[in-house]
């Protein structure tokens, strides 16, 4: 498991398949110029997931029009991100991690205990990244309300 990402550090690039607008490969890189909200979640259509990224839906107006992009990021296929996608009107792109490297490259994998049962999967985790690409704002063990409304507030004082 690698390494915690922390504020100050630049976000590493990525090369992920996306569902949604186009097939092609997203590259962080990509999007220099503009704010981004990466959130890491751990399963597409389970119910946290599906609240978080709903919110994220519902306020993407406002993230847009203060020119910020929203990526989510998983280890489910492309195949299981559009179903997603498709069954919750999820208006951002998903991103298809699914050999978790990108995901170790965040610190995002980490030991779990789900009912007294050890797993090892993704930390619920959104990193807010500046227009040159460094992180402003990690919020790890992502509860999930009221998150999108944190991040918000917080994109008004960057």
């Amino acid at each position: 498991m690698a390494e915690e990402l922390k504020e100050g550090d630049m976000a590493p690039d990525f090369n992920l398949e996306v569902e949604g607008y186009s097939r092609s490969p997203v590259r962080l890189s990509d999007f220099r110029g503009k704010k981004v909200v990466l959130y890491f979640y751990p399963k597409d259509d389970t119910p946290g997931c599906t609240l978080e990224a709903c919110d994220f839906r519902d306020r993407l107006p406002d993230l847009s029009g203060k020119g910020v992009v929203v990526m989510g990021i998983s280890k489910d296929t492309v195949e299981s991100h559009a179903k997603f996608r498709k069954k919750y009107d999820l208006t951002f792109p998903l991103l298809a991690d699914t050999d978790g490297s990108v995901s170790a490259s965040y610190g995002v994998i980490k030991e779990k205990n789900m009912y007294g049962r050890k797993t090892v999967g993704i930390e619920r985790t959104t990193f807010l990244i500046d227009e040159k690409g460094v992180i402003r704002k990690v919020y790890p063990k992502v509860k999930v309300e009221g998150h999108v409304e944190k991040i918000g507030e917080d994109l008004a004082r960057l």
